[in-house]
């Protein structure tokens, strides 16, 4: 089903490092409605009033794309199932990256181009047969503009491809799928790519396991072959799809969570479908992804999840439950609380929004006899808040040339030294005002030149 993905961090996990691990929950965006919001005003609420830092959309909407600009909100964009053919033209795929792709990067921070949407089983065969193809022949359209490192490319499926999944180490892709996915699994191991996949409890909950797919507390499931119980059915959906992937020869590769959630609305007498269970589960699906317990069978680790959705979507087809995903109403309001407002909590970590927003830093500075001032970090910053200081920074393109390998600033090589170069690029570019030094409190404005030998700020 198509959906629309942003990433979402309940208030109980600021700051957005958790347990060390940077947070990595998003939001499908969605635009099946006609009563949605400007792109430019969704943007500017996501990154001034949530905590949400990532988005995917299903198209390359410009508009949308623009809108992100300068707001270092990670994006992943999708091509359409039905131009799968056509991608498998090289010279398709290299303008396809032109038009859709160049004009933006850097300024918005596009990280992801996902093929199709669920295409094993819900297209014909012949665009089944391009996929792959497909895939490959955009990754090297994007070498070709030398943007195979900061773009990944994969696909999303539905767990559809799935033969078995009872119990999860039993799960086994069906056998009309091997082969394209063994040879999809061996591209994305090589370009450092994930494997996608849409689990939903939601499509698989019965009364009876309506606890065991809500992560309440319930008698669980024993899984005898490798001796695993489990507490939520989620876990369960997940180790399916990587016992099926490690029957393959390729259970190294990371699998990311494209579309989860839960409705906030259904038909008459649909059991389970309420506000209240809706937030219940997006708020403890969080918890649950970033707690980095992983899950029975890949232990100790946090998911990459993008929530199904961000807006309830009008002009959505079939059941009430389609047209009521949302995390807000088309008004901006939410439909019930996720618990991912910013309010007036602060956060150390920038890396999931632009890190120079916020309450503006106005430390008392003895200005030079110019005037002139620089931005440097504060003494006991976290060496991981500066460095998502820095790649922010040069993430928009400025010039970061000097702190890289042979630049005159590369030494000292230490996190510190290298962020207050970048960070006060940042603040020479845009003005010099106080909140251009701001870095979610990680900046401070200095009169003393920090300039030393060949390195000149």
């Amino acid at each position: 089903m198509e959906k629309v993905l942003v990433i979402l961090l309940p208030l109980l996990l600021i700051p957005c490092i958790f347990q060390g691990i940077e947070c990595n929950i998003g939001v499908n965006y969605g635009t099946v409605a006609d009563n949605l919001p400007p792109p430019s005003q969704v943007a500017h609420f996501l990154l001034e009033h949530t905590i949400i830092n990532r988005v995917k959309i299903y198209d390359t909407n410009q508009q949308i794309l623009q809108a992100f600009a300068h707001t270092g909100i990670a994006i992943t964009v999708t091509v359409p199932n039905n131009l799968i053919p056509n991608l498998a033209n090289l010279k398709f795929s290299q303008q396809w990256v032109k038009t859709n792709i160049v004009p933006h990067v850097p300024a918005t921070n596009i990280i992801r181009i996902v093929i199709g949407n669920e295409v094993l089983t819900t297209t014909d065969d012949t665009t089944i047969s391009y996929l792959v193809p497909a895939i490959q022949t955009l990754h090297a359209a994007l070498v070709s503009e030398d943007l195979d490192r900061r773009i990944k490319v994969s696909t999303p499926h539905s767990l559809g491809i799935l033969l078995s999944s009872s119990p999860p180490s039993s799960g086994t892709f069906k056998q009309e799928h091997v082969a394209l996915i063994k040879q999809l699994l061996g591209f994305l191991r090589a370009t450092n790519s994930p494997f996608m996949i849409n689990p939903y409890p939601f499509f698989g909950y019965s009364h009876d396991t309506l606890d065991y797919a809500m992560f309440r507390p319930n008698s669980g499931v024993f899984d005898r072959m490798y001796g695993k119980k489990y507490t939520n059915m989620l876990d369960a959906q997940l180790d399916a799809t990587y016992s099926a992937m490690r029957r393959v020869g390729f259970g190294d590769v990371q699998i990311v969570i494209a579309e989860t959630g839960w409705p906030s609305k259904g038909d008459p007498g649909q059991d389970g479908v309420d506000i209240e269970n809706a937030r219940e589960f997006n708020g403890k699906l969080i918890k649950h992804v970033m707690s980095g317990l992983g899950t029975p069978l890949m232990p100790n680790r946090t998911f990459e999840t993008y929530v199904f959705a961000l807006f309830n979507e009008n002009l959505k087809p079939g059941p009430t439950s389609e047209r009521n995903f949302g995390l807000f109403q088309p008004d901006m309001t939410p439909v019930y609380d996720a618990g991912i407002f910013r309010h007036k909590v602060e956060t150390t970590s920038p890396s999931y929004q632009d890190p120079v927003r916020g309450k503006p830093a106005r430390s008392p500075v003895q200005r030079t006899d110019d005037g002139k001032t620089w931005c440097i970090p504060k003494t006991g910053a976290r060496e991981e808040v500066l460095q998502a200081n820095i790649d922010y920074v040069c993430g928009l393109g400025l010039d970061c040339q000097p702190i890289r390998e042979g630049g005159r600033c590369f030494y000292p090589k230490s996190v510190h030294a290298h962020a207050a170069y970048a960070m006060n690029v940042y603040y020479q570019a845009t003005g010099r005002h106080d909140y251009d030094c701001d870095f979610r409190r990680t900046g401070i404005i200095t009169s003393s030149n920090p300039s030393y030998g060949r390195c000149k700020y």
